[in-house]
């Protein structure tokens, strides 16, 4: 199945069981929220989690596009990104966690066509506080499907407060050998799908009171599910990234790791940009900072000559017509092309105070010098670490 069909298959078997398809939100978090962007498909729905009723009634399902700012360093592996997409599927307060497992059971088996001899689950085995979640045990073990039991792994909260409750995470072996093991002990277990039931609310004391009726919130990772679907080793070689993972090797000559953190960080760079947001020292804008001058001095350490400028609207078009965002390609090459000039600027002025201080302290920096080169300079100190480099501050031409 390609993006659209895999998709689609979600969406409309959810349609057809009652619930009302809505559509995703941006990356900008609610007002009054906290974390800079969404991280999650739940994450825009957390009032009706917790009780307020929704215009569009108590099934929903929807397609939500994410950020994670955690997951920045993992990047360039076989399966983290920093903006992706979760399928998702919510009862809320209509029906209980065990018809959500077994529809879950059935889309997997009949929809998506995956054998059930590569399922496995996990669910909540119990603790000191809570006992182990009987229920889902039970309807995995009628369904035939093998069952891990685990603790912390399997209990759900937004929180230290607030709903909360034990979920079970479904898994698909993709190893090279026939199934073996279980989820916490191989990893050709991959986790696909998580069903949590929200059947608590917890205290400010760390007490927990039934929450009645449960909420039950599911998410499914849409990058994941290609990869599975597919038959690929990395998100990275799904038909959604091939527009960026086949251009940009026309253009630069990376390595695998950098062509996939050129190429997460283009795309990511162009959603944020489409969601409204743009480059600046602070919050949000400053993520996005971050994304482009990681791509820049990817590409600056082997050639200081290379631009974004090269870019071909190709890819950046498909991106933008994928997440149904209202803004023109050119809009985006020119916030990259501002971007990429005032970055250039301070590579150049920045090196040569860089270097002298690391020459007095004998190519070290300390907490003072960082200080010091931010407040006097203006060079934070992820920038000061990549002046470190002699090969990005070589001038071009």
């Amino acid at each position: 199945m390609n993006v659209d069909e895999t998709t689609r298959t979600f969406t409309d078997f959810f349609r057809e069981r009652g619930h009302i398809l809505i559509p995703g939100n941006s990356l900008i978090s609610p007002p009054g929220d906290s974390v800079l962007f969404t991280t999650s498909g739940m994450h825009p729905l957390t009032p009706y989690l917790e009780g307020r009723p929704h215009p569009e009634g108590r099934r929903l399902v929807d397609v939500q596009r994410c950020l994670r700012t955690t997951d920045l360093e993992e990047v360039g592996d076989d399966t983290h990104l920093t903006v992706f997409e979760m399928l998702g599927s919510w009862s809320l307060g209509d029906y209980p966690g065990v018809q959500s497992l077994k529809w879950g059971y059935e889309l997997l088996r009949d929809g998506f066509g995956i054998s059930p001899d590569r399922l496995h689950v996990t669910v909540f085995g119990g603790d000191d506080q809570v006992g182990p979640d009987e229920t889902s045990l039970h309807t995995w073990e009628s369904l035939g499907v093998p069952v891990e039991l685990t603790q912390d792994e399997n209990w759900w909260s937004n929180g230290p407060t607030g709903p909360c409750g034990p979920d079970s995470e479904i898994f698909v072996w993709t190893g090279e050998t026939p199934p073996r093991g279980t989820p916490t002990t191989d990893p050709g277990w991959t986790e696909v799908w998580n069903h949590v039931m929200m059947r608590y609310r917890r205290h400010d004391d760390g007490t927990l009171e039934p929450l009645t009726p449960e909420r039950v919130d599911t998410g499914m990772g849409l990058e994941r599910m290609l990869t599975i679907l597919q038959g690929k080793s990395s998100v990275f070689d799904c038909d959604i990234f091939v527009p960026w993972t086949e251009t940009i090797p026309s253009l630069w000559q990376l390595d695998d790791r950098s062509l996939r953190i050129v190429s997460d960080h283009l795309r990511s760079t162009v959603v944020v940009i489409g969601d409204g947001i743009r480059p600046s020292n602070t919050q949000r804008g400053y993520v996005l900072r971050r994304l482009i001058r990681r791509v820049l001095t990817t590409l600056w350490r082997t050639d200081p000559t290379r631009t974004l400028s090269e870019l071909p609207t190709h890819p950046i078009e498909h991106t933008i017509d994928h997440f149904k965002q209202d803004i023109e390609v050119r809009n985006v090459r020119e916030t990259l092309r501002n971007e990429e000039d005032r970055f250039r600027t301070l590579m150049t002025k920045g090196g040569p105070i860089v270097s002298r201080h690391r020459s007095r302290g004998n190519g070290h920096l300390t907490d003072e010098d960082y200080h010091y080169l931010h407040d006097t300079h203006g060079l934070p100190r992820d920038l000061v670490d990549l002046l470190g480099e002699p090969s990005l501050t070589q001038p071009v031409g």
